[in-house]
């Protein structure tokens, strides 16, 4: 194998808290004892990103975003050293791996043991406080590295570690049966393409897409059989409540940041309804305000959060896109177009996915 250099290329929050990027050079650095050193070709560019740089989840994140984080969590790459300990930990030299939104968990906590990665509460994000996907080279843990099948292009790879998975993960929280409604809110976005995809052809639900009108045809050829315009539709739940013959849908997924989203998803659901919470809004989050007592008691309403998926969730969500059942909508771009998509998402012009060529 080639020398590695001294020397590599990142890109970094700058300024956090407004919309800034920098390409830095950094030193290579040595994997530890379970780490590997992956050399990272590709990474998909996800909303949360941008979140941590403008420092939007005050009312989740323990603390602001600090200069020079280098962020992204949807990376690929291939193990180019093995630090010491790793021999038993199921990869080697030249294996084509990814790595998540946890960018570790210790494994043994309550939340590990069931399967809850993202609540693990010593678990590290890849992206925040932890150096991220949006460079060359990466440190990262050999038993919790992501197998990439070999069918699978690492461009279309990367937003499945994140996007994908936490949209398996939520769909499959949902309790929807196959045949049964399923309404997705954010439908045209990057989580939303790959959610209508693994709900309508993966799992066979009859899907209701919900995004602006300008998403429409993205989220139709990804297989809803019905849309809702945002834009153009005075009222979301009840469009939704016709098309499902006047009871609603049977799981409503919010996979948007966007407040007045998650205050119109209950009234879309029929009794016994599951609402899945995904996007996190941005600054204070606003209340829903039918999610009273009174009402939720008698139409037996449910709301769950789902915040990614586990090791096994992953696998499976990669294997899906193997065998062609979905496909990411993207885009690639060089590293130094990042700031140009985070302004692409900031006024919701993006659709589907970007994903960083880092080379």
């Amino acid at each position: 194998m080639a020398e590695l250099p001294k020397k590599y290329k990142a890109v970094v929050y700058d300024k956090p808290g407004t919309l800034s990027t920098k390409i830095e050079e950094l030193h290579m650095p040595e994997p530890g004892l379970g780490e590997v050193l992956v050399n990272l070709t590709h990474s998909g560019v996800c909303h949360s990103d941008y979140g941590i740089m403008m420092n939007a989840w005050s009312a989740s994140l323990p603390a602001p975003t600090q200069p020079g984080q280098v962020g992204g969590h949807e990376g690929v790459g291939t193990i180019v050293k093995m630090g010491p300990g790793t021999a038993n930990d199921g990869v080697k030299l030249g294996d084509r791996v990814g790595i998540k939104w946890m960018a570790s968990i210790c494994l043994s906590c309550e939340a590990c043991r069931a399967g809850a990665d993202a609540c693990c509460p010593n678990g590290k994000i890849s992206g925040y406080y932890t150096p991220g996907t949006f460079q060359q080279y990466v440190l990262a843990p050999a038993n919790y590295v992501t197998p990439i099948p070999a069918s699978l292009d690492s461009a279309a790879a990367a937003p499945l570690l994140c996007a994908g998975l936490t949209v398996y993960a939520a769909l499959r929280k949902s309790n929807a049966a196959s045949g049964t409604w399923v309404a997705i809110s954010g439908a045209g976005g990057g989580l939303g393409h790959l959610a209508v995809q693994f709900s309508a052809r993966a799992i066979g639900h009859r899907v209701i897409g919900i995004d602006h009108s300008s998403k429409k045809d993205l989220v139709l050829a990804s297989g809803a059989e019905h849309f809702v315009a945002i834009d153009t539709t005075h009222d979301v739940p009840a469009a939704v409540k016709a098309l499902t013959g006047g009871l609603g849908a049977h799981a409503v997924l919010v996979l948007t940041a966007n407040n007045g989203a998650y205050a119109t998803s209950l009234d879309m659901l029929r009794f016994g309804g599951r609402m899945v919470c995904v996007g996190i809004p941005e600054g204070e989050p606003v209340p829903i305000a039918s999610a009273l007592p009174n009402v939720m008691v008698a139409r037996a309403l449910q709301v769950i959060g789902v915040a990614v998926g586990d090791r096994k969730e992953a696998i499976e969500a990669l294997e899906f896109a193997a065998r062609g059942v979905v496909k990411s909508h993207y885009r690639v771009e060089k590293m130094d177009q990042l700031t140009s998509v985070f302004q692409e998402m900031e006024e919701g012009r993006l659709k589907g996915r970007v994903v960083l060529d880092l080379s």
